[in-house]
């Protein structure tokens, strides 16, 4: 009788909220502060709400990291397309942007839960694994666009790319940022900068 008076209390609370969408954040959140060895029963008690309304949205941990994941790369897809098509922005800009495009939840980028994942989630492992791995169509026509109209250095287009997306990827290792107090929005935004203008201060 409690429980289901809770979930009709929650029901009216959460009318017209996306509710899938809380159980998402509230699963980043538990994997942020407790890795992936969290219950369903943590995560209900996070959210405030019965294991039984939890399981209505979703049948397993498995099943909200799919949507962790699908939500957290659709959204870079978003930002990316937005920024392409933004006729407000110079090429240079369009390319900074593309680089530090982030997720909202970017526990998916912590290199030390990413490896656990591959032994309690190994198909969420390899769905993660292979878009980190693609490549970069939209910036690699960046950078050519840029190659021809001389804003970029003449250089071989795949490999400035190469850089650029292996430079990014050492924002998985979250050890080395937490040391250094270093955010992941900030790492990113740096590392675009000095690929973009260099490490040599220009002369005033």
């Amino acid at each position: 009788m409690k429980i289901e008076l809770q979930d009709e209390v929650l029901s009216v609370l959460w009318e017209g909220l996306p509710i899938k969408h809380r159980i998402i954040q509230a699963f980043a959140e538990e994997l942020k502060e407790n890795g992936i060895k969290f219950t369903m029963d943590d995560l209900a008690r996070r959210l405030g709400i019965s294991k039984r309304t939890l399981y209505e949205h979703f049948s397993s941990k498995a099943e909200i990291l799919d949507a962790l994941i699908e939500t957290s790369f659709a959204e870079v897809d978003d930002k990316t397309e937005q920024i392409l098509n933004n006729p407000d922005l110079t090429l240079a800009e369009k390319i900074k942007g593309v680089i530090t495009a982030m997720p909202t939840y970017r526990e998916l980028y912590d290199r030390a839960l990413f490896e656990k994942m591959k032994l309690a989630y190994p198909e969420q492992w390899s769905k993660i694994s292979e878009i980190f791995t693609q490549e970069w169509d939209e910036l690699q026509g960046l950078v050519e666009q840029g190659i021809r109209e001389g804003i970029i250095i003449n250089k071989n287009s795949a490999l400035i790319v190469k850089m650029i997306t292996e430079a990014v990827q050492s924002v998985h290792d979250q050890r080395f940022y937490m040391q250094n107090n270093i955010s992941t929005t900030e790492a990113v935004e740096q590392i675009a900068e000095i690929i973009l203008y260099g490490l040599i201060a220009k002369k005033r």
